[in-house]
């Protein structure tokens, strides 16, 4: 049977995974150990305080990851805040707010929608006027939305929220480690994010963090996977729950320290640098973002697709001719934007040269289709 691992390494410029740094990857080549050898604990102590520094997490809070994706996170929040008839309103700007309203609804609550415009960040005078017209128990909502390539004001949001006193669960997937985001001075309740976007470790653990707030709130857990007292159990107590990957650990130990060896802020400004030098190079070729100025993460660029460009055939050219990936729209954006991932490794001077030289052979082999 032919070998199907890749030769050469993939150039990854979507919206997640991100490329991993051989420091990870060295890290993951250690030998496996137990879910429960002395080491593991070890690290599993220091994967805790680490996750907590970096979420600047308040006093008593428990951070630390799940076994799964960046949507186990948001299982493992959900499930242990919402309860049959929780009054949840969700802030949809795209398609992970409404995986997140979908999640809510599955595990009991009523729940309302604030729908925004994909594209567009919420307006916090529109979650204002929205809690006030019917009051909430928990407020649901993205940091950055990975389908759109908007940031949402989350600390205005979490504020309103706050006020009115309803909990604030958090999705930082796609800006944990990239954009800022301070759990305990913008006052929320429950974050989770994912480990193979701006961590830059693979992917298959989702970091989490629950308030001192939040830990007294919550519910009853109908999963018995994303049950918070067992998870505790385990992180903290030693009991077994399940089999942890002890190879997914170092990585994200090791991506962990590498996030805090560049320190949090300059690595917020990487970020932010190489989002304007992209933005740059973009416009000096014609393109442009869908977000507008003010509403645009960092970490994901959504560009429009210009009129009578084949989107698809623009991607598999980078993928077959330069080894990049960058992603497809999603949902009502299908076929009208890419998205442009610039996130922990990804996030390079040097990358960002490769991807404009590599669009413009891409561009230009559609108009001498066109011409042919």
């Amino acid at each position: 049977m032919a070998n199907l691992l890749p030769d050469n390494e993939r150039i990854l410029l979507g919206p997640g995974p991100s490329m991993t740094s051989p420091r990870v990857m060295r890290a993951m080549a250690a030998p496996t150990v137990s879910h429960l050898d002395p080491l593991m604990l070890a690290l599993l102590d220091d994967v805790r305080a680490r996750l907590t520094r970096l979420f600047r997490a308040p006093d008593g809070s428990f951070a630390f990851a799940v076994s799964g994706t960046g949507t186990a996170g948001m299982e493992t929040a959900v499930a242990n805040l919402v309860k049959d008839g929780t009054r949840a309103l969700v802030v949809v700007t795209g398609y992970f707010g409404d995986r997140l309203a979908q999640m809510c609804e599955r595990y009991g609550a009523v729940v309302k929608r604030l729908e925004v415009e994909w594209g567009r960040a919420c307006d916090p005078d529109a979650l204002r006027r929205a809690l006030d017209a019917s009051a909430a128990d928990v407020v649901a909502l993205v940091h950055a939305e990975t389908s759109t390539g908007v940031l949402n004001p989350v600390r205005e949001l979490a504020s309103i929220a706050r006020e009115r006193g309803a909990l604030t669960i958090v999705d930082a997937v796609t800006s944990f480690g990239g954009h800022p985001l301070d759990v305990g001075a913008w006052g929320i309740d429950a974050c989770y994010s994912c480990t193979q976007k701006c961590l830059g470790a693979p992917s298959g653990l989702a970091p989490v963090v629950f308030s001192p707030r939040a830990l007294e709130k919550r519910v009853k857990c109908r999963s018995f996977y994303f049950d918070l007292q067992l998870l505790d159990d385990y992180w903290t107590r030693r009991k077994y729950h399940h089999t942890m990957s002890s190879t997914l650990v170092y990585a994200l130990d090791e991506a962990l320290a590498l996030v805090e060896e560049e320190g949090l802020e300059a690595r917020w400004a990487r970020h932010e640098r190489n989002h304007h030098a992209l933005l740059e190079t973009l416009t000096e070729r014609g393109l442009s973002l869908l977000p507008p100025k003010g509403e645009r993460l960092w970490t994901l660029n959504a560009v429009r697709v210009p009129d009578g460009v084949d989107d698809a055939l623009v991607r598999k050219h980078l993928l077959d001719e330069f080894g990049i990936e960058i992603g497809a729209g999603l949902g009502p954006l299908a076929g009208k934007i890419w998205r442009v991932g610039l996130m922990g490794a990804s996030s390079s001077p040097r990358l960002i040269a490769l991807l404009a030289g590599a669009m413009e052979s891409a561009l230009a082999a559609q108009r001498n289709r066109a011409h042919a």
